[in-house]
């Protein structure tokens, strides 16, 4: 399954923060980002679980 890719926009409302503090997360390491083929920041939806502290439950198929 492709994960949900966030704009640098909706990553900052998302999280309450402005979009130079997650760039300067990006820069820092903090905060895994993608890069477009354009240069453009695309935030994972696990980045953004992984900031708010919620975690997903893994189901054990077997």
């Amino acid at each position: 399954m492709v994960e949900k890719l966030y704009t640098m926009k909706e990553a900052s409302k998302i999280l309450g923060v402005h979009i130079r503090t997650i760039q300067k997360w990006d820069k820092a390491g903090k905060i895994r980002c993608i890069r477009t083929i354009g240069g453009k920041r695309r935030i994972p939806e696990s980045e953004i679980k992984r900031i708010l502290g919620i975690h997903e439950e893994r189901k054990i198929v077997g």
